[in-house]
């Protein structure tokens, strides 16, 4: 981080200029840190700094105040470049109690700044976290630079004559936070103004008490000698374009519409509420004027079931699970490569097994979607790389659904999910065509010449069946689970045909036309090639750009099409003395690279419900190049 410091105006007081800051809130699930942090996010996005975001929320659903399961945090880092992490250390924590300092204060570095809510370091407190003395006077935090300030009283005293009761007037002491903060980074404060008046709108007392406690905050921070210097971030020079921040999930809705529509398909959304998923079916609800119906059902099996139900009827059927319910829905998902219809089933990954960790995140899930059925059951799997990149993939996951009739995966996480980053938004016509013909008319002619629909007569280039609506005169036909015949669909048990109608389902997957791997590497010296897939893309980007800027060679590629893979994924890996895999799991997709294309794929792996850190990368990738130098001098 490089700073210059520049006359503010301001008796007293100075502006550093900074090329990038990392700003955590931290504080109880019900002190307002996802709001703080959000809204924070708003305004930096809205100034034109690139960024990105961490929400990290307790697991469980209302943890005891003030205990360290309780802590709600949201992580902020945001530049005047590209970036494409939320940043491996905060520089700025805002802790509204000792849990939430005690959660926090080991991922700041030296002389980091900490704003702590003075007035919540009572002994209880201090004591009901496991401090033996309190840390704001034991010397512990001298390493920091640490702004004591008494936020509950401060936003007490501010709305003092607003006629609210004291609890509720305590509750706005995240504004006063955010006040303070916008003050502190220059950021915009009209859009919160008004955010505050829509949100309350029924109840105005309350959003001009809010209003208040913000302008409070920022006021504090102009007139207190304690923050005798301001900050600013300029804002980053992206490519031209409109843009707007943007969360994984909310990407993911729209591009789910967007396929819906240029698809002229109805979307229909068969889903049970879960952890980190349920944002889809809540945003998907809102959108009835697309022609979207979302239905929420009594369990995942009702919700696939459903979904699938849609395809047969004609529509675009999705649902949307994490990896608990993907589960429940296999056998559902059998069945839909049995019918060969199109189906979207969208896992948004958290830590495991069983119920695991909910609001964390993982990568664990790519065997399961692979594999995780009975029988052979080939699917697509499609996984996005960014938050904003979930609007292309859930496009890419239609085009490959419609165009072969196939259920196709689509594996996010918790990290892309809830974290967001500037999205630009684009052009009706830059989106994919995706049209669909339905079949009208009798496809085969019986040998007394009688014509004839059959169900399973395919495209020989896709390999698709025809997709006849219900209904439709004349190609009535029928469905279920058993095993099919070629081309007629009656009932079979022939040994035969099981095998050719399963290799058959799998030729089709083979041949789904995806991009070829494209590999970054700048100077074509590299011998390391680092390969990932999903949300480990921007760290191990922000890895490799370390080890770059140091002066290593090191090649990287990133899988967004995990099944099939690119035609040219085993001559990229061939192509490279050592291969490494970062994986937020225990090596599954170098384990399906050493078996696929028998290459020694090392694998980098943590599950600790959290992203990897980019230092960490740079650190792991630098150790290999060092070790090919060190065996080529043997």
């Amino acid at each position: 981080m490089t700073t210059q410091t520049i006359p503010s105006g301001r008796p007293g007081k100075q502006v550093q200029r900074l090329d990038r800051v990392i700003i955590r809130f931290a504080g109880d699930s019900g002190d307002g840190m996802q709001l703080t942090g959000d809204r924070f996010t708003s305004e930096t996005a809205s100034f034109g700094n690139d960024l990105s975001t961490l929400p990290n929320f307790p697991a469980e659903i209302r943890a005891p105040a003030g205990t360290l399961p309780g802590v709600s945090s949201f992580q902020l880092h945001f530049a005047d470049h590209d970036i494409l992490t939320p940043g491996d250390a905060p520089n700025v924590l805002v802790a509204m109690n000792p849990a939430a300092l005690k959660a926090n204060v080991s991922d700041l570095p030296p002389g980091a700044e900490i704003i702590v809510n003075t007035d919540e370091f009572t002994k209880r407190a201090v004591a009901k976290v496991g401090y033996l003395t309190d840390p704001l006077g034991d010397g512990s935090l001298d390493g920091f630079r640490l702004h004591r300030v008494p936020l509950t009283t401060l936003t007490v005293e501010a709305l003092r004559d607003s006629g609210l009761t004291r609890k509720e007037a305590e509750r706005a002491k995240n504004m006063f936070a955010l006040g303070l903060l916008s003050w502190m980074y220059h950021r915009p404060t009209e859009g919160t103004e008004t955010f505050l008046r829509e949100k309350f709108a029924k109840r105005p007392d309350i959003a001009e008490a809010n209003i208040r406690a913000f302008n409070a905050g920022w006021n504090f921070g102009e007139t207190t000698e304690d923050f005798a210097v301001s900050y600013e971030v300029a804002p980053a020079r992206l490519p031209a374009g409109t843009y707007r921040n943007i969360s994984g999930n909310l990407a993911l809705s729209y591009g789910l519409i967007a396929a819906a529509e240029r698809s002229k398909l109805p979307l229909f959304l068969g889903s049970y509420p879960i952890t980190p998923a349920s944002d889809i079916l809540h945003e998907l609800s809102k959108h009835k004027n697309f022609g979207v119906r979302t239905f929420q059902a009594e369990d995942e099996i009702a919700g696939i079931g459903a979904a699938l139900g849609a395809a047969f009827g004609g529509a675009l059927g999705v649902t949307t699970t994490s990896g608990p319910g993907v589960a429940l829905k296999s056998e559902t998902i059998g069945l839909a490569v049995s019918l060969e219809l199109p189906l979207l089933v969208v896992d948004i990954q958290r830590g495991g097994p069983s119920t695991g960790l909910p609001t964390k995140t993982e990568q664990a899930d790519l065997l399961q979607a692979m594999f995780g059925r009975n029988g052979e059951a080939p699917v697509p799997i499609v996984a996005p790389a960014t938050p904003a990149e979930c609007f292309a993939a859930a496009l890419e996951a239609a085009r490959i659904a419609l165009t072969y009739r196939t259920p196709v995966f689509l594996l996010s996480d918790g990290y892309l999910a809830n974290g967001s980053e500037p999205w630009r938004i684009p052009a009706v016509d830059e989106l994919p065509h995706l049209s669909v013909e339905f079949t009208t008319e009798p496809n085969h002619q019986l040998e007394d010449g009688t014509p004839a629909f059959w169900p399973y007569k395919r495209d020989v280039t896709t390999l698709a069946r025809p997709w006849a609506v219900p209904g439709t005169p004349g190609l009535e036909h029928r469905i279920g689970g058993i095993e099919k015949q070629d081309g007629t669909g009656d009932i079979s048990y022939d040994p035969a045909n099981h095998d050719f109608m399963v290799r058959t389902r799998q030729a089709k997957v083979d041949g789904i036309d995806v991009p070829e791997l494209v590999v970054d590497d700048p100077t074509g010296d590299a011998r390391v090639l680092v390969l990932g897939w999903g949300s480990t893309y921007g760290p191990i980007t922000a890895g490799v750009r370390r080890v770059r800027a140091d002066g290593g060679h090191i090649a990287q590629a990133h899988l967004r099409n995990l099944n099939p893979f690119p035609a040219n994924l085993g001559t990229v890996l061939r192509s490279y003395d050592r291969v490494i895999v970062p994986e937020m799991n225990l090596g599954q997709l170098a384990l399906l690279l050493r078996a696929k294309y028998l290459v020694d794929a090392q694998s980098y792996n943590q599950v600790r419900g959290l992203p990897f850190k980019a230092a960490e990368l740079a650190d792991v990738l630098q150790t290999a190049i060092d070790a090919l130098d060190a065996e080529d001098q043997r």
